[in-house]
């Protein structure tokens, strides 16, 4: 899949969010070490902190068709009220739900409505990350 597919694809998964409150709309694609392709976007709720983000339900979505790792995640947002798209990084929390199916060299894809991609490497987000092989012992699961 291209880039532009993939970015397609995160566009497609915006249009089905719900930003009640934020009036601010975000999708994403993954593509996961398969190839395939999983698609979220941000969902609110009244109670702010019990909303998700679009990455969160792209990667639970991979997880569901038993994706194992993300290759490259591309992530398009902006204001409800138009179809421009401005650049949006992963928050936070996010970033370390990446970086549990991630590594380092994992792509993380942002573009604005002018078609410019800004590309980085999952380390350049999160630096010096906390992840899996950080926590002992190794969980078996999967």
């Amino acid at each position: 899949m291209t880039e532009e597919e993939l970015f397609d694809r995160a566009m497609a998964a915006r249009q089905h969010a719900y930003a009640r409150y934020s009036h601010f709309l975000v999708g994403a694609a993954i593509e996961d070490d398969s190839g395939a392709i999983h698609v979220g976007c941000n969902v609110e709720n009244a109670a702010y902190p019990v909303g998700t983000c679009a990455e969160t339900g792209a990667i639970s979505a991979m997880r569901v068709a038993g994706g194992k790792k993300i290759r490259r995640i591309a992530v398009v947002a902006g204001p409800v009220d138009a179809a421009a798209t401005v650049f949006c990084a992963p928050c936070g929390a996010c970033r370390q739900r990446i970086a549990e199916f991630a590594d380092a060299h994992t792509q993380v894809l942002l573009r604005d409505d002018r078609g410019v991609v800004r590309r980085f490497d999952l380390s350049g987000l999160l630096p010096a990350a906390f992840g899996p092989d950080d926590v002992l012992p190794a969980s078996p699961v999967g």
